[in-house]
Protein backbone atom coordinates (compact mmCIF):
# COMPACT_ATOMS: atom_id res chain seq x y z
CA UNK A 1 0.00 0.00 0.00
CA UNK A 2 1.15 3.55 -0.74
CA UNK A 3 0.37 5.87 2.16
CA UNK A 4 1.28 9.44 3.03
CA UNK A 5 4.41 10.86 1.44
CA UNK A 6 5.82 14.34 1.92
CA UNK A 7 5.10 15.53 -1.61
CA UNK A 8 1.46 14.42 -1.50
CA UNK A 9 -0.43 17.25 0.16
CA UNK A 10 -3.87 17.17 -1.44
CA UNK A 11 -6.94 14.98 -1.28
CA UNK A 12 -9.84 14.52 -3.69
CA UNK A 13 -13.41 13.85 -2.60
CA UNK A 14 -15.94 12.52 -5.13
CA UNK A 15 -19.70 12.79 -4.60
CA UNK A 16 -21.77 10.89 -7.18
CA UNK A 17 -25.19 12.50 -6.74
CA UNK A 18 -28.61 12.22 -8.31
CA UNK A 19 -28.29 15.21 -10.63
CA UNK A 20 -24.51 15.64 -10.88
CA UNK A 21 -21.12 14.37 -9.80
CA UNK A 22 -18.91 16.77 -7.88
CA UNK A 23 -15.17 16.52 -7.23
CA UNK A 24 -13.47 18.63 -4.57
CA UNK A 25 -9.74 19.13 -4.02
CA UNK A 26 -8.73 19.86 -0.41
CA UNK A 27 -5.30 20.48 1.08
CA UNK A 28 -4.03 18.56 4.09
CA UNK A 29 -5.01 21.54 6.28
CA UNK A 30 -8.60 21.62 5.01
CA UNK A 31 -8.33 24.42 2.48
CA UNK A 32 -10.58 23.90 -0.54
CA UNK A 33 -8.53 24.34 -3.70
CA UNK A 34 -11.15 23.60 -6.35
CA UNK A 35 -14.62 22.18 -6.95
CA UNK A 36 -15.86 20.86 -10.29
CA UNK A 37 -19.14 19.25 -11.28
CA UNK A 38 -20.78 17.50 -14.22
CA UNK A 39 -24.56 17.23 -14.56
CA UNK A 40 -26.60 14.43 -16.12
CA UNK A 41 -30.30 13.75 -16.74
CA UNK A 42 -32.81 11.61 -14.89
CA UNK A 43 -34.61 9.35 -17.36
CA UNK A 44 -38.28 8.44 -17.08
CA UNK A 45 -39.20 6.05 -19.90
CA UNK A 46 -42.41 5.02 -18.13
CA UNK A 47 -44.52 6.38 -15.26
CA UNK A 48 -42.79 5.86 -11.88
CA UNK A 49 -39.43 5.08 -13.56
CA UNK A 50 -36.42 7.20 -12.55
CA UNK A 51 -33.23 5.88 -14.13
CA UNK A 52 -29.82 7.04 -15.29
CA UNK A 53 -27.26 5.78 -17.77
CA UNK A 54 -24.32 4.38 -15.75
CA UNK A 55 -21.89 5.07 -18.59
CA UNK A 56 -22.92 8.74 -18.65
CA UNK A 57 -22.34 8.94 -14.91
CA UNK A 58 -18.96 7.22 -15.20
CA UNK A 59 -17.93 9.77 -17.80
CA UNK A 60 -19.13 12.55 -15.48
CA UNK A 61 -16.91 11.18 -12.70
CA UNK A 62 -13.88 11.22 -15.00
CA UNK A 63 -14.59 14.74 -16.20
CA UNK A 64 -15.29 16.22 -12.77
CA UNK A 65 -12.09 14.81 -11.25
CA UNK A 66 -10.08 15.89 -14.28
CA UNK A 67 -11.48 19.43 -14.07
CA UNK A 68 -10.92 19.71 -10.31
CA UNK A 69 -7.30 18.53 -10.63
CA UNK A 70 -6.64 20.95 -13.47
CA UNK A 71 -8.27 23.89 -11.66
CA UNK A 72 -6.13 23.21 -8.59
CA UNK A 73 -3.07 22.96 -10.85
CA UNK A 74 -1.98 19.64 -9.37
CA UNK A 75 0.35 17.01 -10.75
CA UNK A 76 -0.37 13.32 -10.18
CA UNK A 77 2.27 13.31 -7.41
CA UNK A 78 0.37 15.96 -5.46
CA UNK A 79 -2.61 13.73 -4.63
CA UNK A 80 -2.34 11.69 -1.43
CA UNK A 81 -5.67 9.85 -1.71
CA UNK A 82 -9.11 9.89 -3.28
CA UNK A 83 -12.31 9.36 -1.26
CA UNK A 84 -15.56 8.19 -2.86
CA UNK A 85 -19.18 8.85 -2.02
CA UNK A 86 -22.47 8.38 -3.81
CA UNK A 87 -26.21 8.59 -3.44
CA UNK A 88 -27.86 5.56 -1.87
CA UNK A 89 -30.34 2.94 -3.13
CA UNK A 90 -29.29 2.67 -6.79
CA UNK A 91 -29.49 -0.70 -8.55
CA UNK A 92 -27.75 -1.86 -11.74
CA UNK A 93 -28.02 -5.34 -13.23
CA UNK A 94 -24.68 -6.63 -14.54
CA UNK A 95 -24.31 -9.48 -17.01
CA UNK A 96 -21.78 -12.31 -17.02
CA UNK A 97 -19.61 -10.27 -19.42
CA UNK A 98 -19.56 -7.38 -16.88
CA UNK A 99 -21.69 -5.11 -19.06
CA UNK A 100 -24.73 -3.31 -17.65
CA UNK A 101 -28.01 -5.05 -18.51
CA UNK A 102 -30.06 -2.20 -17.06
CA UNK A 103 -29.88 1.49 -16.41
CA UNK A 104 -29.07 2.65 -12.90
CA UNK A 105 -32.44 2.55 -11.10
CA UNK A 106 -32.30 5.46 -8.64
CA UNK A 107 -33.77 6.10 -5.20
CA UNK A 108 -36.45 8.25 -6.88
CA UNK A 109 -37.84 5.29 -8.84
CA UNK A 110 -41.21 4.18 -7.44
CA UNK A 111 -42.15 1.29 -9.73
CA UNK A 112 -41.97 -1.15 -6.79
CA UNK A 113 -44.60 0.57 -4.64
CA UNK A 114 -46.85 -2.51 -4.63
CA UNK A 115 -44.01 -4.80 -3.53
CA UNK A 116 -42.99 -2.34 -0.80
CA UNK A 117 -46.53 -2.12 0.56
CA UNK A 118 -46.86 -5.92 0.60
CA UNK A 119 -43.62 -6.24 2.59
CA UNK A 120 -44.77 -3.59 5.06
CA UNK A 121 -47.86 -5.60 5.87
CA UNK A 122 -46.02 -8.88 6.46
CA UNK A 123 -42.28 -8.54 6.93
CA UNK A 124 -41.34 -5.80 9.44
CA UNK A 125 -38.41 -7.97 10.59
CA UNK A 126 -36.62 -6.89 7.42
CA UNK A 127 -36.46 -3.29 8.61
CA UNK A 128 -35.37 -4.30 12.10
CA UNK A 129 -32.55 -6.46 10.66
CA UNK A 130 -31.37 -4.09 7.93
CA UNK A 131 -32.30 -0.56 9.05
CA UNK A 132 -33.64 0.18 5.56
CA UNK A 133 -37.31 1.24 5.51
CA UNK A 134 -39.60 -0.80 3.29
CA UNK A 135 -40.16 1.72 0.51
CA UNK A 136 -39.85 1.79 -3.31
CA UNK A 137 -36.45 3.50 -2.95
CA UNK A 138 -34.98 0.28 -1.54
CA UNK A 139 -33.00 -2.02 -3.88
CA UNK A 140 -34.74 -4.93 -2.14
CA UNK A 141 -38.17 -3.86 -3.38
CA UNK A 142 -36.72 -3.10 -6.82
CA UNK A 143 -35.41 -6.68 -6.96
CA UNK A 144 -38.83 -8.04 -6.02
CA UNK A 145 -40.40 -5.92 -8.77
CA UNK A 146 -37.84 -7.18 -11.28
CA UNK A 147 -38.46 -10.80 -10.35
CA UNK A 148 -42.20 -10.29 -10.91
CA UNK A 149 -42.19 -7.94 -13.89
CA UNK A 150 -38.83 -8.35 -15.67
CA UNK A 151 -37.93 -11.98 -15.00
CA UNK A 152 -35.77 -12.43 -18.09
CA UNK A 153 -33.38 -9.67 -17.01
CA UNK A 154 -33.50 -10.87 -13.39
CA UNK A 155 -32.46 -14.38 -14.47
CA UNK A 156 -29.57 -13.05 -16.60
CA UNK A 157 -28.05 -11.11 -13.70
CA UNK A 158 -24.52 -12.05 -12.70
CA UNK A 159 -24.35 -9.16 -10.22
CA UNK A 160 -26.67 -6.60 -8.66
CA UNK A 161 -24.66 -3.46 -7.82
CA UNK A 162 -24.91 0.27 -7.10
CA UNK A 163 -23.59 3.16 -9.17
CA UNK A 164 -20.48 3.52 -6.98
CA UNK A 165 -19.71 -0.18 -7.38
CA UNK A 166 -20.08 0.31 -11.14
CA UNK A 167 -17.51 3.14 -11.18
CA UNK A 168 -15.08 1.19 -9.01
CA UNK A 169 -15.41 -1.88 -11.22
CA UNK A 170 -14.49 0.20 -14.27
CA UNK A 171 -11.39 1.43 -12.46
CA UNK A 172 -10.20 -1.75 -10.74
CA UNK A 173 -12.03 -4.78 -12.20
CA UNK A 174 -13.29 -5.63 -8.69
CA UNK A 175 -16.79 -5.77 -7.28
CA UNK A 176 -16.56 -4.25 -3.80
CA UNK A 177 -19.11 -2.38 -1.70
CA UNK A 178 -18.67 -0.48 1.55
CA UNK A 179 -20.76 -1.17 4.63
CA UNK A 180 -22.48 2.21 4.28
CA UNK A 181 -23.82 1.74 0.74
CA UNK A 182 -24.59 -1.93 1.47
CA UNK A 183 -26.65 -1.05 4.52
CA UNK A 184 -28.96 1.09 2.38
CA UNK A 185 -29.89 -1.85 0.15
CA UNK A 186 -32.29 -3.66 2.50
CA UNK A 187 -30.08 -6.74 2.03
CA UNK A 188 -27.42 -6.09 4.71
CA UNK A 189 -27.66 -7.03 8.39
CA UNK A 190 -26.75 -4.05 10.56
CA UNK A 191 -25.57 -6.12 13.48
CA UNK A 192 -23.54 -8.83 11.75
CA UNK A 193 -22.18 -6.49 9.04
CA UNK A 194 -22.89 -9.20 6.47
CA UNK A 195 -25.47 -9.89 3.77
CA UNK A 196 -28.65 -11.04 5.53
CA UNK A 197 -29.25 -14.61 4.37
CA UNK A 198 -32.97 -14.51 5.18
CA UNK A 199 -33.52 -11.38 3.09
CA UNK A 200 -31.50 -12.88 0.23
CA UNK A 201 -33.69 -15.98 0.37
CA UNK A 202 -36.78 -13.76 0.20
CA UNK A 203 -35.36 -11.91 -2.83
CA UNK A 204 -34.17 -15.19 -4.39
CA UNK A 205 -30.64 -13.97 -5.00
CA UNK A 206 -27.31 -15.58 -4.11
CA UNK A 207 -24.52 -13.96 -2.05
CA UNK A 208 -22.16 -14.26 -5.04
CA UNK A 209 -24.52 -12.01 -7.01
CA UNK A 210 -23.55 -9.19 -4.64
CA UNK A 211 -20.22 -7.44 -4.18
CA UNK A 212 -17.57 -8.17 -1.59
CA UNK A 213 -18.31 -6.30 1.64
CA UNK A 214 -15.54 -4.04 2.98
CA UNK A 215 -15.25 -1.26 5.62
CA UNK A 216 -15.66 2.34 4.52
CA UNK A 217 -11.91 2.81 5.04
CA UNK A 218 -10.98 0.06 2.56
CA UNK A 219 -8.29 1.11 0.08
CA UNK A 220 -8.07 0.15 -3.59
CA UNK A 221 -4.93 0.66 -5.68
CA UNK A 222 -3.81 -0.17 -9.18
CA UNK A 223 -6.29 1.88 -11.21
CA UNK A 224 -6.40 1.19 -14.92
CA UNK A 225 -3.77 3.54 -16.40
CA UNK A 226 -6.06 5.03 -19.07
CA UNK A 227 -8.50 6.29 -16.44
CA UNK A 228 -5.80 7.48 -14.02
CA UNK A 229 -4.09 9.43 -16.81
CA UNK A 230 -7.41 10.92 -17.94
CA UNK A 231 -8.07 12.28 -14.45
CA UNK A 232 -4.49 13.39 -13.80
CA UNK A 233 -3.87 10.78 -11.09
CA UNK A 234 -1.15 8.25 -10.36
CA UNK A 235 -2.50 4.70 -10.98
CA UNK A 236 -1.27 3.71 -7.50
CA UNK A 237 -2.99 6.57 -5.66
CA UNK A 238 -4.95 5.11 -2.72
CA UNK A 239 -8.67 5.20 -3.54
CA UNK A 240 -10.68 4.95 -0.33
CA UNK A 241 -14.02 3.31 -1.02
CA UNK A 242 -15.80 5.76 1.29
CA UNK A 243 -19.47 5.79 2.24
CA UNK A 244 -22.89 7.05 1.23
CA UNK A 245 -23.50 10.73 0.61
CA UNK A 246 -25.54 11.04 3.82
CA UNK A 247 -22.89 9.53 6.05
CA UNK A 248 -20.20 11.63 4.40
CA UNK A 249 -22.25 14.80 4.79
CA UNK A 250 -22.30 14.27 8.57
CA UNK A 251 -18.54 13.79 8.58
CA UNK A 252 -18.11 16.77 6.26
CA UNK A 253 -19.89 19.20 8.59
CA UNK A 254 -18.48 17.69 11.78
CA UNK A 255 -21.78 16.28 13.07
CA UNK A 256 -20.45 13.02 14.46
CA UNK A 257 -21.84 13.02 18.00
CA UNK A 258 -25.41 12.27 19.08
CA UNK A 259 -26.13 15.83 20.29
CA UNK A 260 -25.50 17.31 16.83
CA UNK A 261 -27.99 17.24 14.00
CA UNK A 262 -26.89 17.41 10.37
CA UNK A 263 -29.43 18.71 7.88
CA UNK A 264 -28.84 18.80 4.16
CA UNK A 265 -31.33 20.46 1.85
CA UNK A 266 -30.44 20.15 -1.79
CA UNK A 267 -32.76 18.69 -4.41
CA UNK A 268 -34.17 16.52 -1.64
CA UNK A 269 -33.42 16.83 2.07
CA UNK A 270 -32.18 14.70 4.94
CA UNK A 271 -31.91 14.92 8.72
CA UNK A 272 -29.27 12.71 10.36
CA UNK A 273 -27.46 11.86 13.61
CA UNK A 274 -24.51 9.62 14.40
CA UNK A 275 -24.92 7.02 17.16
CA UNK A 276 -22.58 4.42 18.67
CA UNK A 277 -24.76 1.34 18.09
CA UNK A 278 -27.41 0.23 15.60
CA UNK A 279 -30.74 1.88 16.45
CA UNK A 280 -34.04 1.23 14.70
CA UNK A 281 -37.49 2.65 15.36
CA UNK A 282 -40.37 0.43 16.51
CA UNK A 283 -42.61 2.22 13.98
CA UNK A 284 -40.02 2.02 11.16
CA UNK A 285 -40.02 5.78 10.63
CA UNK A 286 -36.23 6.22 10.39
CA UNK A 287 -33.29 4.60 8.66
CA UNK A 288 -30.14 3.23 10.30
CA UNK A 289 -27.03 2.78 8.16
CA UNK A 290 -23.44 1.83 9.02
CA UNK A 291 -20.62 4.38 8.79
CA UNK A 292 -17.76 2.45 10.40
CA UNK A 293 -17.76 -0.71 12.50
CA UNK A 294 -18.38 1.52 15.56
CA UNK A 295 -20.63 4.28 14.21
CA UNK A 296 -24.07 4.26 12.66
CA UNK A 297 -26.14 6.94 10.99
CA UNK A 298 -29.81 7.30 11.90
CA UNK A 299 -32.29 9.71 10.40
CA UNK A 300 -34.63 10.19 7.52
CA UNK A 301 -34.72 11.61 4.03
CA UNK A 302 -37.47 13.70 2.48
CA UNK A 303 -38.18 13.66 -1.25
CA UNK A 304 -39.06 17.32 -1.08
CA UNK A 305 -36.28 19.86 -0.71
CA UNK A 306 -35.09 22.45 -3.20
CA UNK A 307 -36.92 20.63 -5.98
CA UNK A 308 -40.14 22.08 -4.57
CA UNK A 309 -38.89 25.66 -4.88
CA UNK A 310 -37.67 24.86 -8.39
CA UNK A 311 -41.14 23.56 -9.27
CA UNK A 312 -42.70 26.78 -7.98
CA UNK A 313 -40.17 28.94 -9.84
CA UNK A 314 -40.60 27.07 -13.13
CA UNK A 315 -44.40 27.15 -13.04
CA UNK A 316 -45.33 30.31 -11.13
CA UNK A 317 -42.11 32.30 -10.81
CA UNK A 318 -42.77 34.65 -13.73
CA UNK A 319 -39.11 34.16 -14.74
CA UNK A 320 -37.91 35.20 -11.28
CA UNK A 321 -34.58 33.95 -9.97
CA UNK A 322 -34.36 32.00 -6.73
CA UNK A 323 -32.95 35.09 -5.03
CA UNK A 324 -35.85 37.28 -6.11
CA UNK A 325 -38.37 34.67 -4.95
CA UNK A 326 -36.74 34.52 -1.54
CA UNK A 327 -36.80 38.31 -1.37
CA UNK A 328 -40.54 38.08 -1.98
CA UNK A 329 -40.87 35.61 0.90
CA UNK A 330 -38.99 38.05 3.13
CA UNK A 331 -41.87 40.55 2.80
CA UNK A 332 -44.28 38.10 4.48
CA UNK A 333 -44.36 37.36 8.21
CA UNK A 334 -43.66 33.93 9.67
CA UNK A 335 -46.56 31.56 9.09
CA UNK A 336 -47.47 33.12 5.73
CA UNK A 337 -50.60 34.62 7.29
CA UNK A 338 -52.23 31.22 7.72
CA UNK A 339 -51.20 29.67 4.38
CA UNK A 340 -49.81 26.17 4.97
CA UNK A 341 -48.08 23.93 2.44
CA UNK A 342 -47.65 20.16 2.50
CA UNK A 343 -44.67 19.82 0.11
CA UNK A 344 -45.19 16.22 -1.02
CA UNK A 345 -44.94 16.79 -4.76
CA UNK A 346 -42.96 13.56 -5.17
CA UNK A 347 -44.61 11.48 -2.48
CA UNK A 348 -42.72 11.28 0.79
CA UNK A 349 -40.15 9.18 2.54
CA UNK A 350 -39.44 9.81 6.23
CA UNK A 351 -41.22 9.86 8.54
CA UNK A 352 -44.45 8.90 6.71
CA UNK A 353 -43.01 6.58 4.00
CA UNK A 354 -45.99 7.28 1.79
CA UNK A 355 -45.22 7.22 -1.93
CA UNK A 356 -48.82 8.29 -2.64
CA UNK A 357 -48.68 11.54 -0.61
CA UNK A 358 -49.20 14.72 -2.63
CA UNK A 359 -48.72 18.46 -2.23
CA UNK A 360 -51.41 20.65 -0.71
CA UNK A 361 -51.81 24.39 -0.17
CA UNK A 362 -54.24 24.87 2.71
CA UNK A 363 -55.83 28.00 4.12
CA UNK A 364 -55.87 30.14 0.94
CA UNK A 365 -57.87 33.35 1.00
CA UNK A 366 -58.22 36.49 -1.10
CA UNK A 367 -55.49 38.21 0.92
CA UNK A 368 -52.80 35.76 -0.17
CA UNK A 369 -50.46 36.82 -2.93
CA UNK A 370 -47.54 35.18 -4.71
CA UNK A 371 -45.20 36.22 -1.89
CA UNK A 372 -47.30 34.24 0.61
CA UNK A 373 -47.07 31.12 -1.53
CA UNK A 374 -43.28 31.41 -1.74
CA UNK A 375 -43.05 31.81 2.03
CA UNK A 376 -45.33 28.79 2.54
CA UNK A 377 -43.15 26.71 0.20
CA UNK A 378 -39.99 27.55 2.17
CA UNK A 379 -41.73 26.79 5.45
CA UNK A 380 -43.25 23.56 4.12
CA UNK A 381 -39.82 22.19 3.19
CA UNK A 382 -38.59 22.98 6.71
CA UNK A 383 -41.65 21.38 8.31
CA UNK A 384 -40.89 18.21 6.33
CA UNK A 385 -37.39 18.21 7.82
CA UNK A 386 -38.69 19.05 11.30
CA UNK A 387 -41.09 16.09 11.19
CA UNK A 388 -38.04 13.81 10.89
CA UNK A 389 -36.36 15.60 13.78
CA UNK A 390 -39.33 14.92 16.06
CA UNK A 391 -38.79 11.17 15.60
CA UNK A 392 -35.02 11.43 16.15
CA UNK A 393 -35.68 13.35 19.36
CA UNK A 394 -37.88 10.49 20.58
CA UNK A 395 -35.11 7.98 19.89
CA UNK A 396 -31.97 9.86 20.98
CA UNK A 397 -33.04 12.99 22.87
CA UNK A 398 -32.94 16.58 21.72
CA UNK A 399 -30.05 18.07 19.77
CA UNK A 400 -28.06 21.14 20.79
CA UNK A 401 -27.03 22.39 17.38
CA UNK A 402 -27.76 21.94 13.68
CA UNK A 403 -24.96 21.77 11.13
CA UNK A 404 -26.54 22.75 7.83
CA UNK A 405 -25.42 22.14 4.28
CA UNK A 406 -26.80 21.97 0.75
CA UNK A 407 -27.96 24.58 -1.73
CA UNK A 408 -30.53 26.07 0.66
CA UNK A 409 -27.67 27.26 2.90
CA UNK A 410 -26.91 30.02 0.38
CA UNK A 411 -30.03 31.82 1.60
CA UNK A 412 -29.76 33.83 4.82
CA UNK A 413 -33.55 33.91 5.19
CA UNK A 414 -33.99 30.16 4.76
CA UNK A 415 -31.18 29.45 7.28
CA UNK A 416 -32.75 31.77 9.86
CA UNK A 417 -36.15 30.20 9.26
CA UNK A 418 -34.58 26.81 10.02
CA UNK A 419 -33.26 28.08 13.36
CA UNK A 420 -36.72 29.47 14.18
CA UNK A 421 -38.59 26.31 13.15
CA UNK A 422 -36.26 23.94 15.04
CA UNK A 423 -35.71 26.27 17.99
CA UNK A 424 -31.94 25.63 18.16
CA UNK A 425 -28.79 27.25 16.80
CA UNK A 426 -27.88 26.61 13.16
CA UNK A 427 -24.22 26.52 12.15
CA UNK A 428 -23.25 26.75 8.49
CA UNK A 429 -19.80 25.49 7.47
CA UNK A 430 -17.85 27.41 4.87
CA UNK A 431 -17.91 24.44 2.47
CA UNK A 432 -21.34 23.73 1.00
CA UNK A 433 -20.23 20.44 -0.56
CA UNK A 434 -20.40 18.49 2.69
CA UNK A 435 -20.42 15.00 1.16
CA UNK A 436 -17.32 15.66 -0.93
CA UNK A 437 -15.54 17.21 2.04
CA UNK A 438 -16.58 14.24 4.18
CA UNK A 439 -15.08 11.89 1.58
CA UNK A 440 -11.80 13.76 1.99
CA UNK A 441 -11.86 13.50 5.80
CA UNK A 442 -12.62 9.77 5.63
CA UNK A 443 -9.78 9.30 3.13
CA UNK A 444 -7.41 11.11 5.50
CA UNK A 445 -8.50 8.79 8.29
CA UNK A 446 -8.11 5.69 6.11
CA UNK A 447 -4.48 6.44 5.20
CA UNK A 448 -3.61 7.50 8.78
CA UNK A 449 -3.20 11.19 8.01
CA UNK A 450 -5.52 11.76 10.99
CA UNK A 451 -5.98 9.37 13.92
CA UNK A 452 -9.75 9.68 14.27
CA UNK A 453 -12.66 11.18 12.35
CA UNK A 454 -13.23 13.78 15.06
CA UNK A 455 -9.98 15.47 14.02
CA UNK A 456 -11.70 16.51 10.82
CA UNK A 457 -13.61 19.13 12.81
CA UNK A 458 -10.49 21.26 13.11
CA UNK A 459 -10.56 21.72 9.33
CA UNK A 460 -14.22 22.80 9.22
CA UNK A 461 -14.67 26.56 9.29
CA UNK A 462 -18.05 27.86 10.44
CA UNK A 463 -19.13 30.74 8.22
CA UNK A 464 -22.54 31.65 9.66
CA UNK A 465 -24.42 31.19 12.94
CA UNK A 466 -28.14 31.65 13.43
CA UNK A 467 -29.77 31.78 16.85
CA UNK A 468 -33.51 31.07 17.00
CA UNK A 469 -36.14 33.69 17.70
CA UNK A 470 -37.91 31.80 20.48
CA UNK A 471 -41.16 33.71 20.01
CA UNK A 472 -41.27 32.68 16.36
CA UNK A 473 -40.28 29.13 17.36
CA UNK A 474 -43.36 28.87 19.54
CA UNK A 475 -45.51 30.13 16.67
CA UNK A 476 -43.92 27.66 14.23
CA UNK A 477 -44.41 24.74 16.60
CA UNK A 478 -48.14 25.47 16.76
CA UNK A 479 -48.24 25.67 12.99
CA UNK A 480 -46.35 22.38 12.74
CA UNK A 481 -49.00 20.69 14.88
CA UNK A 482 -51.53 21.85 12.33
CA UNK A 483 -49.29 20.55 9.52
CA UNK A 484 -49.23 17.09 11.10
CA UNK A 485 -52.97 17.06 11.73
CA UNK A 486 -53.62 18.01 8.14
CA UNK A 487 -51.40 15.21 6.85
CA UNK A 488 -53.09 12.62 9.07
CA UNK A 489 -56.55 13.72 7.95
CA UNK A 490 -55.61 13.68 4.26
CA UNK A 491 -53.61 10.44 4.31
CA UNK A 492 -56.59 8.20 3.36
CA UNK A 493 -57.37 10.48 0.41
CA UNK A 494 -53.86 10.29 -1.07
CA UNK A 495 -54.23 6.62 -1.95
CA UNK A 496 -57.68 6.99 -3.52
CA UNK A 497 -57.74 7.30 -7.30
Amino acid sequence: MVFWQSDMKHFIGIDIGTTSTKAIVVSSTGEVKSIASQEYPLLSAQPRFAEQDPNVIFEAVLRSVQAAVQQAQLSSRDVAAVGCGSAMHSLIVMGADHSALSQSITWADSRSVRQAEALKQQENWIYQNTGTPLHPMSPLTKLLWMRECDLERFNKAAKFISIKEYVLYQWFDRYVVDYSIASATGLFNLRTLAWDKHVLELAQIRPNQLSELVPTTHILQGMKPQYAERMGLDPNVPVVIGASDGALANIGVGAITSNQLAITIGTSSAVRKVVSEPLTDSQARTFCYAITEKQWLIGGASNNGGIVLRWFRDNFGQQDSYDSLIQLAKTVSAGAEGLLFLPFLSGERAPYWNAEARGVFFGMSLQHQRSHFVRAVLEGVLFAAYSINTVLSELTGTSQTILASGGFARSYLWRQMMADVFGIEVLVPEVYEASGFGAVVLAMYAINQIDQLEEGRSMIRIRDRHSPNLQLSEQYHKQFERYERLYQQLEPEFSRQ
